[in-house]
């Protein structure tokens, strides 16, 4: 993040949402997990893969539940995330201040 002059503020999200989708990649998919982290100047873009079909979703948790926010603090975070066509991948942006590349 410091070598593409991204600001820490935003760095730290980006680490935030790597965490949660690497974790989730691994707690509730199968096979290999890859990460996969672009700039494209004005976003940083960032993809987790594995070998589960079944798309994440985001869902609320109860009040007493110890887990299950991870992909709704992602979509707070984040500019955009989604879910690829074949539910592999699950990808989330993040907008880079102008001036910033």
């Amino acid at each position: 993040m410091r070598h593409w002059a991204v600001p820490a503020p935003l760095a730290y999200d980006v680490v935030v949402a790597v965490s949660e989708l690497v974790t989730n990649a691994i707690e509730h998919g199968y096979g290999t997990v890859s990460l996969r982290v672009r700039n494209a100047g004005a976003e940083v873009r960032v993809e987790v893969t594995d070998d589960n079909p079944a798309p994440a979703r985001l869902q609320a948790a109860a009040e007493d539940d110890v887990s299950g926010r991870g992909l709704f603090l992602v979509a707070v975070l984040a500019r955009e995330w989604g879910v690829s066509e074949d539910g592999r991948t699950t990808w989330v942006t993040f907008r880079v201040p102008a001036g910033r590349t």
